[in-house]
């Protein structure tokens, strides 16, 4: 896999000499060795490559990569530009958009522009097997990804976090800033979306929050493929 090059290191080193680190080091590779796994090996780190530790502005928790062909590529709820077809959550993500801020639903997943200005599309666990959702929980990747949080929540300054569903809510005591939001809502899937995630309005607080501490807000706008 890609290792972390930039600022994130500073952070996450430690992690990588844990001996449950090991362990998941070693699980991963194996399951990419005999099997099909998602994202792409070089892709696991992406979310960290596109978002730099001193770039955050806003903190985007999933929970497990896409498990079909051409969709995880490393940054939670996206899914690679030659994937016609957008998952429902991120369907219903674009309708949100479209009623809090007039953003136009595009014709693609493709979120490396919200990443790129700072939005960390961070998913609880990393690697899936294919077909074969949640087949990597409880093998490691919790831990790390709670460090990445810690990591977050540590920053001297003001950061959004969304926590969309029970899942990520539970990561709620984590955050211990009182520079940082905190906008809680049910998650985005079809199963859930109508209680109390459409008219949550997110995004434009993540904007106003950010306009406020004087941090540039997002532009949420997905273009066309």
């Amino acid at each position: 896999m890609a290792m972390i090059q930039n600022d994130w290191l500073d952070s996450l080193q430690p992690e990588f000499s844990k001996p449950y680190y090991k362990q998941l080091f070693q699980f991963v590779q194996n399951e990419y060795s005999k099997t099909v796994v998602y994202p792409p090996a070089n892709d696991i780190f992406n979310a960290f490559h596109f978002t730099p530790l001193h770039d955050v502005k806003v903190v985007l928790l999933g929970q497990d990569p896409y498990h079909n062909e051409r969709q995880a590529h490393g940054l939670s709820f996206s899914v690679l530009p030659e994937q016609k077809e957008i998952p429902p959550s991120l369907q219903n993500i674009y309708q949100e958009l479209n009623e809090d801020l007039g953003c136009d639903i595009p014709n693609n997943g493709y979120l490396r522009k919200w990443a790129e200005q700072g939005v960390l599309l961070l998913n609880a666990v990393l690697t899936v097997r294919a077909h074969q959702a949640n087949s990597h929980q409880g093998k490691g990747w919790e831990k790390f990804t709670d460090a990445v949080i810690e990591a977050v929540n540590a920053q001297d300054r003001p950061v959004v976090f969304f926590l969309w569903g029970r899942p990520a809510q539970n990561k709620a005591p984590m955050l211990t800033n009182p520079k940082h939001l905190i906008l809680k809502a049910p998650h985005p899937s079809p199963l859930s979306a109508y209680r109390g995630f459409f008219g949550c309005r997110h995004f434009s607080q993540a904007n106003e929050f950010l306009k406020e501490n004087g941090i540039d807000p997002i532009d949420w706008q997905i273009e066309n493929i």
